[in-house]
């Protein structure tokens, strides 16, 4: 396959939407990249600006003040910096499903989709990555401590601390993921420097594109290298949010110490994911003119596996009051029976809601069709991912072993600053990405369409 071509019509022309063409969809697919950003991408960027002001200044006020001035406090030693992490972390899961697995099982409706998810994946990894260098109190101390190299005092990483198991698992997912990205943007970023006036742009595209020309060889090497990382990518899927479970798992403390939470929290990871790439979907969808790239099958799809993640997810709940209460361990079930009626029970109905109820309308074909009412489901799961966090950590550590310590936490303005930044954060660099890349992998989008037209033409002789 050659290095996509000069579209044949201009590109000041409106968009043709409907059956599409290869003319067509270079339109489609490179219109944000050709033309300036409209208004409302201006407007939506200044206020992503106005939150990471706020995200760095809360960090700001975190390293020069410590980690004090967040609402931490004993026994709740862990609160809003391992909430946000772990949700950050479980929200980049479905970049690496979508884009890999699918890949592997060869399922063709991943590529109107898999540039959203792998370009969401690497912003929420970054924004995850911020929280336990803060968490460690006085980074510019501890942080070297967690890469293996010796340090000045010849200390070596501990490898026993959970924390060290979340820098190697999170880095590893990282950097494959950022690969994996890359890869599949080499043959769209030759094009763009193929096709664009700008100086500039064409230097920095020709950069990133690797030499790429599009000849049989190039090709064969690619569609290798893609698929070898995608099969590595894969066992990350499991194993990242494995790992970062472990992080309460192999602790005693009541409402942690169990078994299922591998599984459990993989699962939860999957469901936060695509419930994000869905939010985060149906918008660029809508502005950017995809509907006939981003289709309502493609939907459909992502909201059966909201629907299904939904219940595993709630299977892992009803298995943890069943554990709680069967072992007999009175410290267990007061803590699960805390989650129902104690000082956050608030916060403990509204995760049973949005992760257990309301995805079950997904069961009706009319609801998996609604765009504004699937669109609004995906915010109610992201909301309940989050809440589930919060009660998983703070609702076991508020009430510890030893009453005489028990404390009820509120997070302070720090700790909303760090948190909602961060959000401003993943959003500025998502309308970046959707102002200098093309959303879609056009190359692969191309070649799907010249199966589907063949199979089409042969059907009809």
């Amino acid at each position: 396959m050659a290095a996509i071509s000069k579209p044949e019509h201009p590109v000041d022309e409106p968009l043709i939407l409907g059956p599409q063409d290869n003319p067509s969809l270079t339109r489609t697919l490179y219109n944000n990249i050709w033309h300036p950003p409209k208004r409302g991408w201006w407007i939506l960027f200044g206020i992503c600006l106005l939150g990471v002001g706020m995200y760095t200044t809360s960090i700001l006020i975190t390293v020069t003040q410590g980690i004090g001035v967040w609402g931490n406090q004993i026994p709740v030693g862990w609160a809003f910096d391992i909430i946000n992490f772990v949700w950050w972390i479980g929200i980049g899961h479905a970049g690496t499903l979508i884009s890999a697995i699918l890949l592997l099982f060869q399922q063709k409706w991943r590529t109107s989709i898999n540039r959203f998810s792998e370009a969401m994946t690497i912003f929420a990894v970054m924004c995850a990555a911020v929280y336990p260098i803060l968490h460690t109190g006085r980074p510019w101390f501890s942080a070297y401590w967690l890469f293996p190299w010796p340090n000045t005092m010849s200390i070596w990483p501990q490898f026993k601390s959970p924390l060290m198991w979340d820098v190697f698992a999170v880095s590893t997912y990282f950097i494959t993921s950022l690969l994996f990205w890359f890869m599949g943007l080499i043959p769209d970023l030759a094009g763009l420097r193929d096709r664009t006036e700008s100086r500039v742009a064409r230097t920095i595209y020709g950069l990133f594109s690797l030499g790429w020309r599009g000849s049989a060889q190039q090709w064969t090497h690619w569609h290798t290298a893609y698929n070898l990382l995608a099969a590595f990518s894969t066992p990350l899927v499991l194993s990242v949010h494995t790992i970062v479970s472990w992080d309460f798992a192999v602790g005693l403390m009541p409402g942690w110490h169990a078994t299922i939470f591998p599984p459990y929290f993989v699962a939860g990871a999957v469901f936060s994911g695509f419930a994000m790439v869905m939010s985060l979907m149906i918008p660029a969808r809508h502005f950017l003119n995809l509907k006939h790239v981003v289709t309502m099958k493609h939907l459909e799809n992502i909201n059966k596996v909201i629907l299904t993640t939904s219940m595993i997810v709630g299977y892992g709940y009803l298995m943890e009051y069943f554990c709680a209460f069967y072992s007999g361990n009175r410290f267990e079930s007061y803590i699960f029976t805390q989650r129902l009626i104690g000082a956050y029970w608030p916060v403990y109905w509204t995760l049973l809601a949005c992760n257990v109820v309301i995805p079950h309308l997904f069961w009706f074909k009319r609801a998996r069709t609604n765009i504004p009412l699937m669109w609004i489901v995906s915010i109610f799961v992201n909301v309940g991912m989050w809440t589930e966090r919060f009660i998983i950590i703070v609702g076991s550590l508020y009430n510890d072993f030893l009453p005489s310590k028990w404390h009820i936490y509120i997070p302070r303005p720090v700790d909303f600053g760090v948190f909602f930044g961060s959000m401003f954060f993943f959003g500025m660099l998502f309308l970046l990405f959707l102002r200098f890349l093309p959303p879609v992998a056009v190359a692969e989008m191309k070649e799907l369409n010249a199966e589907m037209n063949a199979h089409h033409e042969a059907e009809a002789a």
